[in-house]
């Protein structure tokens, strides 16, 4: 991490050098791109104005035609932005160009998925607490390019491995090349690969991060996902972070392992209790399973997200907690003072890392304000355990879009500006979807009926 002045200096060593810098926006996609060195301290003093139609998008650049934030009715004019001067990398796949996030700030502040969660974080740290997390991405990756997946209507892509083969030590040796591009690459870009081995699936990889704080877990995060097809192209190989790409395998998670600390000691740890589980943490935990339901489109936040969800294949399907359980939507893992844990499980690995954990930590977060009572785990297979209506979850984005609209701590955690722009979004990604015929439908319903 670089002082402001640190990173003025840099920049004012080379000045024939261009830099890259990007934000992200809501569905998580970085959008970016190059500045000189001039205008980068330029704009590192003053800000800079950035198109604000990357958040009057979908992840398509199709316009959205049900958002007052921007639009044809403003003229889609520049928002301001700022540089982060501490997300300071190097790209060395670009000959060491530096790189910079950037967020917005002033009016589009309210709905910048970065800004959201350092808020969330704020409000956490005027409760005395800070937070600390840790995601695992899995993901597949194909034989193919974007130009021979779209040849091929993206069926019968072609998996870097066959079958299915979970932790092989062979298939990391086959494809060591590949392997270890990922684990420089991350490296390079100042992210720290805990874990990386072979998923159960043909070609399907699992990454897992190093917990970090909350908004360096979730920068690293979002440039992981961006990195790993990077490296993916760089070796003719096609990386996905769909949440479910085929029907024959499960589908690709993002968990989330949240813990929250009072300076260096765990909120949630508390030695003498039943699962090792301190009250804050039973009280964090009961918010995360009540506030669920209400909040899933931002854990769950394409019509894509909604297949993965189906019982038996690793995707919890109702809104449970349990320890050591894997198939509740929350894993309580008791652990030491450093590890104790709770694992957000439904989330998906095509959601956005900024707002998955805003979502994550504010329902927690809300359980503690509100003195939620956790009640008993759930012990053995959660997809045969019935559960009340209140627990339940949104089967579809357009549902979940609705809770999201009618939750009034949504309202409170995020801000009404937040929710009414990301519901209106997640409304046009199901319309934009139900304009379309699938293969399904052609399938059932052209020649019998």
């Amino acid at each position: 991490m670089l002082s402001l002045a640190e990173v003025r200096d840099l920049i004012s060593e080379n000045r024939d050098r261009h830099v890259k810098i990007g934000l992200f926006d809501i569905d998580g996609i970085l959008r970016g791109k190059y500045l000189s060195a001039d205008k980068f301290l330029s704009a590192l003093d003053g800000g800079f104005g950035f198109c604000d139609v990357v958040m009057g998008w979908d992840m398509n650049d199709q316009l959205y035609d049900n958002v007052s934030f921007t639009g044809w009715h403003t003229g889609y004019p520049d928002a301001q932005a700022r540089i982060v001067p501490e997300s300071y990398r190097t790209l060395e796949a670009e000959g060491g160009t530096p790189f910079f996030l950037a967020e917005f700030t002033g009016k589009a502040a309210e709905i910048c998925p970065r800004n959201l969660l350092q808020r969330v974080l704020k409000r956490a740290e005027n409760m005395g607490y800070t937070v600390k997390a840790g995601i695992e991405y899995e993901f597949f990756v194909f034989d193919e390019s974007p130009e021979s997946a779209r040849e091929k209507g993206f069926r019968n892509l072609k998996p870097i491995s066959p079958g299915a083969f979970g932790y092989s030590a062979l298939r990391s040796c086959e494809h060591a090349a590949f392997y270890q591009a990922l684990l420089k690459g991350a490296a390079d870009m100042g992210i720290r690969i805990e874990g990386l081995h072979e998923e159960t699936g043909a070609g399907v990889l699992e990454a897992a991060l190093t917990v970090n704080d909350g908004l360096a877990a979730a920068d690293n995060a979002a440039l992981f996902k961006l990195m790993a097809k990077v490296v993916a192209r760089a070796h003719g190989k096609m990386a996905t972070f769909m949440a479910k790409s085929c029907q024959q395998w499960p589908g690709q998670s993002g968990h989330m392992h949240l813990s929250l600390w009072k300076g260096d000691q765990s909120a949630f740890f508390d030695e003498k209790a039943e699962y090792r589980m301190s009250p804050v943490m039973r009280q964090f935990v009961a918010g995360q399973r009540d506030m669920m339901p209400e909040i899933l489109a931002m854990i769950a936040p394409t019509i894509n997200a909604y297949r993965r969800m189906i019982p038996g294949f690793w995707a919890p399907t109702t809104s449970t907690w349990g320890v050591e359980n894997r198939t509740c939507a929350l894993r309580v893992i008791p652990g030491s003072k450093k590890s104790q844990r709770v694992e957000y499980r439904i989330s998906a690995a095509d959601a956005n890392p900024y707002l998955a954990l805003a979502a994550a930590i504010a329902s927690g977060l809300w359980g503690i304000e509100n003195g939620r009572d956790a009640g008993e785990p759930k012990t053995g297979n959660a997809y045969d355990i019935s559960v009340g209506d209140e627990h339940k979850l949104p089967l579809t984005l357009w549902d979940a879009a609705q809770r999201l609209r009618a939750s009034e701590a949504a309202r409170d955690w995020f801000g009404d500006a937040f929710v009414d722009h990301f519901a209106a979004t997640r409304e046009w990604e199901e319309r934009e979807f139900r304009k379309h015929v699938t293969d399904w439908e052609l399938n059932r319903y052209f020649e019998i009926i």
